[in-house]
């Protein structure tokens, strides 16, 4: 028990774990990767893994602690979200209450795995009795939204990412809604990134697939290096989520890095996180007075 389980969901974009896997590897006790027994995507789309994706998982998995997890994960009657939940759902089972539950998506790529292990060893308190004081852990995204020739365009505001739990009653997603500690975690995210084709294909076979807005792809399609800071509200579904472009004259994650480092958007200063921690401690501890056992959706 509190081991540091990791989870991904094996999907199309499987050649992305080869990216987000790698960060995870050294400082994880295990690894999970959810992949539909039929191979169905939440919109009942078939896809393929090669198999040189699982020759690959061999060649990395030097300690022997990748497990991959088959289960039916495409329910006809839920919608994509629903499934999504669902899946997380039996998933964070699977890899065991008691532990550290992480899950990471195939597009996301932790900058310092080490130093975030290093955060939730400081709330392992928390696994003592996860049902009665359930938590999420929460770091923040880099998205990148668009790989030009030259380098690529970033979102100049940083969002937090959910990415581990001590109870998976999650209601949305990773959204459990409950208390929620801040720490200061990166990861860069690849979520909008792709070749237009890969683009809309994710679009057309995700969770959020009717929530995308009807301004998104043409604004995708339109940015470029010389029209980035004419562009704004570039969320793809409350756009105004994501108000502006910034641009990086590299492709390469470790030079990314410093270029992040220099930008005042996506600093977290140890007083913001101590009042955003303070805020959801007052909030949760006033609540807890009527704590009830977390009912999980019917769907589960």
């Amino acid at each position: 028990m509190k081991k540091i389980h990791v989870g991904f969901l094996l999907s199309f974009d499987y050649e992305k774990l080869k990216l987000s896997i790698p960060p995870v590897y050294q400082y994880s006790d295990r690894i999970f990767l959810a992949e539909d027994v039929n191979r169905n995507t939440w919109a009942g789309n078939k896809f393929d893994v090669d198999d040189s994706f699982y020759d690959w998982l061999k060649e990395i998995d030097v300690d022997n602690k990748i497990e991959i997890f088959k289960e039916n994960f495409y329910v006809p009657e839920l919608t994509g979200i629903q499934m999504d939940t669902r899946e997380r759902h039996m998933l964070s089972m699977h890899m065991g209450i008691g532990n550290w539950l992480i899950q990471v998506d195939s597009d996301e790529y932790f900058i310092d795995f080490k130093k975030f292990v290093k955060s939730l060893r400081k709330y392992d308190n928390f696994l003592d009795q996860p049902l009665s004081y359930p938590i999420q852990i929460s770091g923040y995204h880099i998205d990148i939204y668009k790989y030009l020739e030259d380098g690529l365009l970033y979102v100049k505001n940083r969002s937090k990412v959910l990415l581990a739990t001590n109870y998976p009653n999650y209601k949305c997603a990773r959204q459990s809604r409950e208390r929620i500690i801040y720490v200061d975690s990166f990861t860069l995210h690849e979520s909008l990134s792709r070749t237009e084709e890969e683009l809309v294909y994710k679009l057309n076979n995700w969770s959020h697939k009717h929530d995308v807005n009807d301004t998104f792809l043409e604004k995708w399609k339109s940015a470029n290096k010389e029209n980035y800071k004419t562009i704004k509200d570039v969320f793809y579904m409350d756009a105004s989520q994501w108000k502006e472009l910034g641009y990086l004259p590299t492709k390469n994650f470790k030079e990314m890095q410093k270029y992040f480092d220099e930008d005042p958007n996506l600093q977290v200063t140890k007083t913001y996180l101590f009042f955003k921690n303070f805020g959801q401690w007052f909030k949760r501890t006033k609540v807890m007075k009527g704590f009830k056992k977390p009912k999980f959706e019917s769907y589960f």
